[in-house]
């Protein structure tokens, strides 16, 4: 019973804190793509705590995990690293910022109707 218990505790352990636990990995890479307007996209995750993959995985990301100032977008291929997670959807992003922690350099694109949208909303304040 000795060796019968401490297996199962082991296995109660991983199962535990696979979902039990917030499970945080850190990876790097590139924007695959991202839509500026609807304010999300995906990263082609390269590296994985360090550790070169052989194939990209695609981690979704959005506009509110990005590190930097103003209107907070990507743009297609920008080196980034960040933090994520597993979710009942797949691998999402915690935290996205651009080399070295630095801030993202975002799109050159903007939303068309952006300016109608913040206008309007400053006139119903």
């Amino acid at each position: 019973m000795e060796e019968g218990g401490p297996a199962q505790t082991e296995e109660e352990d991983a199962s535990g804190s696979e979902e039990g636990a917030l499970q945080v990995s850190h990876g790097s890479g590139a924007c695959k793509w991202f839509n500026v307007r609807m304010g999300f996209g995906f990263l082609s995750m390269t590296t994985r705590d360090g550790t070169p993959l052989d194939e990209p995985v695609d981690v979704f990301v959005h506009q509110s995990k990005l590190h930097m100032e103003g209107f907070r977008s990507l743009k297609e291929g920008e080196a980034v690293e960040f933090s994520f997670k597993k979710s009942s959807k797949g691998l999402e992003s915690l935290q996205v910022s651009g080399p070295n922690g630095g801030p993202c350099l975002g799109s050159d694109r903007r939303p068309k109707g952006a300016q109608k949208r913040r206008s309007r909303g400053d006139r119903s304040v």
